[in-house]
């Protein structure tokens, strides 16, 4: 395994200042894409997704629990799966309590929403230990709709904004490969006007990782998130080995 390069305290001190004037422009540029991102047009939901929950079948406005703000995280939950992803569960698995509650306080509510039918979802979510709402859009097309379930029977496949033919041409062709449909993951996020539900945003491949999680703890120590796609090279050894998905759609790690 590779290790920084040892020095002395005041070369280091010069090294992580200069660090931190790239730090603070990335602050900064990350604040104003932020506000950009606040800035976008919204679209109004006209469509009457019906879902399937612990109380039975509800609405896309239920699904706000009394809030202004719906977050939605796109689980990847196939019908004939009998688990759902093995990263989307390690995202959903770091979910805490604390954050569901400070969400809530800020009139934002979060839900996962897969297609799997929820006889499948609530013994599997059960079994993780987990707390949060988990909906089945079971029978609706809300997936294909939001873009994270892709079948040409359906609908022309897009997925992260790129049609098929553009992911062929960016040699991300692997996304829109293989037995249809295809599940993949996203996050979207809905904004509530009275009675009206309006879509404000959808992020789609590394988009997820961008609201936390353990990858960007680690992305602040010497070692990384320890796998083979980061630079420097040799961190990972020892580490945890890439996840399924990141075999699958390696450009969400090419950035």
């Amino acid at each position: 395994m590779t290790l920084p390069q040892i020095v002395s305290p005041s070369e280091w001190l010069e090294a992580r200042k200069a660090l931190l004037v790239k730090e603070k422009e990335l602050t900064r540029a990350r604040d104003a894409l932020n506000a950009e991102r606040r800035r976008l047009p919204m679209v109004e939901v006209t469509d009457d997704y019906v879902f399937e929950g612990p109380d039975g079948k509800i609405r896309l406005p239920d699904l706000f629990d009394g809030r202004r703000q719906l977050f939605v995280y796109h689980a990847m939950f196939a019908p004939e799966w009998e688990r759902a992803c093995a990263s989307c569960s390690a995202w959903l698995d770091e979910l805490s309590k604390g954050q569901l509650r400070h969400l809530g306080e800020r009139e934002t509510t979060f839900a996962a929403v897969s297609r799997a039918p929820f006889a499948k979802i609530d013994p599997f979510r059960t079994e993780m230990g987990w707390e949060f709402p988990w909906y089945s859009s079971h029978g609706s097309g809300f997936n294909h709709d939001f873009g994270v379930t892709l079948d040409e029977s359906v609908r022309p496949i897009v997925y992260n904004y790129r049609t098929k033919a553009e992911h062929e041409s960016a040699g991300s062709g692997y996304y829109v490969e293989g037995e249809q449909p295809i599940e993949l993951p996203g996050v979207s996020c809905f904004l509530r006007d009275g009675d009206a539900v309006f879509h404000t945003y959808s992020s789609y491949g590394r988009g997820g990782e961008s609201v936390g999680g353990s990858s960007y703890f680690l992305d602040l120590t010497a070692l990384g998130r320890q796998e083979d796609w980061e630079e420097p090279k040799g961190r990972a050894s020892g580490g945890i080995p890439a996840g399924d998905a990141r075999v699958r759609y390696p450009d969400q790690y090419d950035d």
